[in-house]
């Protein structure tokens, strides 16, 4: 997908000296505000199409920068909001590989048919909030709605765009129009345009999906007025806006490696009109850029080169002499570069109850690539709303909504593309203010953009530059709340009070006791600021589109209200009242899940990892250090302990070498290897990738956790000191997959997961491109969905779905 956005400046022989000083100009302005003012793009992945009150929703964001991933933000933020704009919950998350995870818990009293989702960077607050990723949810409620209610009449309106923005007196224009009723459904339209002289000028007859276009050209003294039925024969009438008694036009053809421009004026047209400029821009980068006269001819044509585009929209405007955009039009280029297609098959499968199956990712030519897998119960359907592909090459970029945008990258026929072009001409990028750009006035940044992850940071006020000449020590614990382990935290102080642990990443409230190590002056005189960063305020943020339209057949929402009534009908026996006596039914934690919980937080809770009751196994106090324990014990990891003395190149995985942490702080295997066994409690091999790491751990994680004594688990920090309450990242919790072929408690209930498996971070590598997933059937399911989406290194998009029955 990534291909050269070259600029080409086609200077016409007859353009003046004059206006290429301006051109350039110009075009110093554009690449000024491509180059320092990139605007992100998000696209979001969920597990299925749509949920119940109860269920959690798990999710996927990915990020673009152009044609690439964006690694301009470290922090994702989501809004989780009900129908009327009330925020229900705030998430914010760490972006790794230019993506991010999550899930929102539906709660089980909500009343509503959808929740709304907002996705953005600080980043992209800075610019149109049109652009924020948006989408409707759909919740399925228990009851179905009463048949007596009478479903709401919906009429539908049609909307006329002449081609380039205005129709033009005496020039024929081509208007295209689109007729959608008030929920974004298309609308099948028929009639005639007439004039005010009640003769028919042009015929209006949809072509797809409630658009079509027609050819018209105005006429002094005439007005325009479509008489028009919709599906069911209801008769109605709009007017065409009015077309301008002077000016310019632009029309677009598309044709092989090439994008056809063909520019005409009318004769009354003032001067301004009669010496132009042609600017395309793709990605907010210029591609072309030309210099038009119309001084002796009313009439001009050019093409501009695409074959070295990437795939995408390209935005082609009009100026008149004084630099002023009087015409545009957008184009979607394709050139077939977008897509990465990996084989996506089973190496095993089995549709019995609780079966295994085994699914198989191979990525073509060792490319690298970021992926999620979504495997569901196939009567779920599907959600033809939007994709991947759709969203970060078409949706993502338009104003306006498009309905099923899914269907313009299933093949590649000329009907297809006819179809696209309407979407085109009917929807507005306007991602540059031109009249801003052109007189080099570049965007005001409000929020500027996350360089670091949520880390514990801060300052003490108060103390003199004398005072910390030595260097001043802040000792901190951090208090998660009685449940949690404590850690204790040493921090050294710069000469300007401030302090900083960016490799100590921040999940859920914590609370910070501290104390400014030395005399008691000191710390009776200073005050310490703790600063993780601030997000967004959760405010409602009003778009200028509405939500992404969500569609569902009866057979697929009858599907989804089954699995939500077992669903409760479960969670009312798990509530556990027996007999006359109350008896609180609660699944036994085995005591790795109470080592984890006990020592574990944030991305290094749960997760896909081996697992070491160290003060619990007699045979650790033979080991000489971690490493000699930890050998022959984890599949894939490989470790020469004897080389390992001074170095890392003694532990590999995956052909790399793994991180390394020390009560979740970043660690040199040194560290690690001088550690007495007895002092170690647990540790937890993380299989690759771990998010924990930072570049994305590709290569796994050894986290070792030393002993804590009982007092300190136990008993609270002293009374005395301050702390202050700080707020990082949102708790991380893990997809539940259960293991059939291992023993747990949890085998032993009934199973009826709609979601069979999810997994949002599947990293593929050079060396590890094939990739084997296992994963078992529930109780009842008779065929999977199965949907594989991602992007690779190089900005190529995939989407894969594959049907089992």
């Amino acid at each position: 997908m990534q291909k050269f956005l070259f600029v080409l400046i086609a200077l016409l022989p007859f353009l003046a000296q004059a206006q290429v000083l301006d051109q350039q100009k110009v075009k110093t302005n554009i690449d000024q505000n491509g180059n320092y003012f990139p605007q992100e793009r998000v696209y979001m992945q969920f597990d299925k199409p749509a949920y119940a009150p109860g269920e959690t929703i798990w999710y996927k964001a990915y990020l673009m920068m152009g044609t690439e991933p964006s690694f301009i933000s470290t922090n994702y933020y989501v809004d989780i909001t009900d129908p009327n704009g009330n925020v229900l919950k705030h998430y914010i998350m760490p972006i790794v590989e230019a993506s991010a995870k999550g899930s929102f818990d539906i709660p089980t009293t909500y009343t509503g048919k959808t929740v709304h989702v907002h996705g953005y960077t600080r980043w992209m607050m800075n610019f149109d909030t049109a652009f924020l990723y948006e989408r409707d949810i759909r919740v399925v409620q228990l009851k179905p709605a009463a048949n007596n209610i009478t479903p709401a009449t919906y009429k539908p309106v049609i909307q006329f765009f002449p081609e380039g923005g205005d129709a033009v007196m005496g020039i024929n224009n081509k208007v295209a129009f689109k007729a959608i009723y008030p929920t974004g459904k298309p609308c099948a339209v028929k009639g005639n345009i007439i004039n005010n002289k009640g003769k028919v000028v042009a015929d209006l007859i949809t072509q797809h999906d409630g658009m079509g276009a027609f050819m018209l050209e105005p006429v002094a003294g005439e007005t325009y007025t479509a008489k028009w039925k919709d599906e069911s024969g209801a008769a109605f009438e709009t007017a065409l806006p009015a077309a301008k008694t002077q000016g310019v036009t632009l029309e677009i053809k598309v044709v092989k490696d090439k994008v056809g421009f063909l520019i005409k004026r009318n004769e009354t047209a003032p001067d301004k009109f009669k010496k132009l400029n042609v600017v395309a821009t793709m990605q907010q980068h210029l591609v072309y850029m030309a210099g038009v006269k119309l001084d002796v001819a009313p009439i001009i044509g050019g093409s501009i080169p695409t074959a070295d585009l990437a795939s995408g929209i390209l935005q082609v405007t009009l100026f008149d002499s004084n630099w002023v955009a009087v015409a545009e039009r957008i184009v979607f280029v394709n050139n077939n570069d977008y897509l990465l297609e990996p084989e996506v098959g089973f190496a095993a499968i089995n549709l019995n109850k609780r079966g295994k199956n085994t699914l198989v990712i191979s990525m073509p030519d060792l490319q690298q690539a970021n992926l999620s897998v979504s495997i569901t119960d196939a009567g779920l359907g599907i959600d033809s709303s939007d994709d991947i592909i759709s969203h970060l090459l078409l949706t993502g970029d338009l104003k306006g909504r498009v309905y099923k945008p899914s269907y313009y990258f299933s093949d590649t026929t000329d009907t297809i593309q006819q179809h696209l072009d309407l979407v085109m001409l009917t929807n507005g990028w306007r991602r540059i203010k031109w009249d801003e750009v052109i007189a080099g006035k570049m965007p005001v940044i409000k929020y500027p953009n996350d360089t670091a992850y949520l880390s514990l940071s801060g300052k003490v006020f108060g103390a003199t530059s004398s005072d910390l000449s030595t260097g001043g020590l802040l000792l901190m614990i951090l208090d998660k709340g009685k449940d949690s382990a404590r850690k204790t935290i040493q921090s050294f102080l710069k000469k300007d009070g401030t302090f900083s642990e960016p490799n100590l990443i921040m999940f859920d409230t914590t609370k910070v006791y501290y104390r400014i190590a030395g005399s008691q002056n000191l710390a009776d005189k200073t005050e310490v600021a703790f600063n993780v960063g601030m997000p967004p305020s959760t405010r409602p943020i009003f778009f200028d589109k509405n939500g992404a339209l969500y569609f569902m057949d009866s057979a697929t929402e009858y599907r989804l209200r089954y699995f939500a009534l077992e669903q409760a009908r479960l969670a009312k026996l798990a509530e556990g009242a027996t007999l006359a006596a109350v008896t609180v039914k609660a699944k036994t934690k085995s005591k790795l899940e109470i080592l984890d919980d006990t020592y574990t937080s944030g991305l290094f809770s749960g997760g896909n990892a081996t697992q070491f009751d160290i003060a619990n196994d007699p045979s650790s106090r033979a080991a000489q250090n971690i490493l000699t324990y930890l050998q022959g014990r984890v599949a894939g990891l490989q470790i020469n302990a004897s080389s390992t003395v001074g170095g890392t190149n003694g532990v590999t995985w995956r052909g790399g070498t793994p991180s390394f942490f020390l009560d979740e702080m970043p660690v040199d295997i040194s560290q690690l290897t001088s550690m007495n066994m007895s002092t170690v409690a647990y540790i937890k091999v993380f299989q690759p990738p771990f998010f924990g790491s930072f570049g994305g751990g590709a290569n796994g994680a050894i986290a070792v956790y030393t002993q804590r004594g009982s007092s300190q688990q136990n008993n609270g920090p002293s009374r005395s000191l301050p702390y202050k309450q700080i707020i990082g990242y949102t708790g991380q919790k893990e997809f539940y997959s259960p293991n059939y072929g291992s023993f747990d408690q949890r085998n032993d209930e009934e199973d009826l997961r709609s979601t069979l498996y999810w997994n949002p971070m599947i990293l593929t590598t050079r060396e590890n491109h094939i990739i084997k997933i296992p994963f078992y059937n529930n109780d009842i399911t008779q065929g999977f969905r199965v949907i594989v989406e991602g992007v690779s290194k190089q900005g190529q998009l995939t989407r894969v779905v594959k049907l089992i029955e």
